[in-house]
């Protein structure tokens, strides 16, 4: 079981943050795996700024819960992710294994390429949060 922690975070359209690691075709949440000793929110941050170049606005994280899927990237793997909605700060910039970002609308998400995560768990999370959108 590979254990990570992701964000959903939406734009104020609803639409949803997702990335594409370098030499991937899946897009899914952004975020990763925890480091020995660090907390959700740090290991977050911590992805976020590695990933993306952003840092979460303070106060805006809720653990939406944890949830398993078939991992994307890992053949035969499963991932257990805590997932929490969250707001961003600063300018989205592909950094480290992050090739692409695109922000998606879980309404009509077409033939985008998903992650299991992604398609079975965040895209109907996003579609439940009532109330007004998490803007970047």
């Amino acid at each position: 079981m590979i254990e990570i922690v992701t964000a959903l975070v939406r734009d104020r359209h609803g639409r949803v943050l997702l990335v594409r690691k370098r030499g991937t075709e899946s897009f899914m949440q952004p975020g990763g795996k925890r480091e020995p000793g660090e907390s959700e929110l740090d290991s977050l941050a911590r992805e976020l700024s590695e990933e993306l170049g952003c840092g979460l606005i303070p106060g805006s994280t809720s653990k939406l819960g944890v949830f398993e899927a078939p991992a994307a990237n890992e053949p035969g793997q499963r991932v257990r992710a805590a997932i929490y909605a969250a707001s961003l700060e600063g300018d989205l910039v592909c950094n480290a294994e992050i090739e692409d970002h695109i922000w998606l609308d879980p309404r009509a998400p077409g033939a985008t390429p998903l992650a299991p995560l992604t398609r079975d768990t965040v895209l109907p999370l996003a579609l439940s949060l009532n109330g007004a959108a998490q803007a970047l």
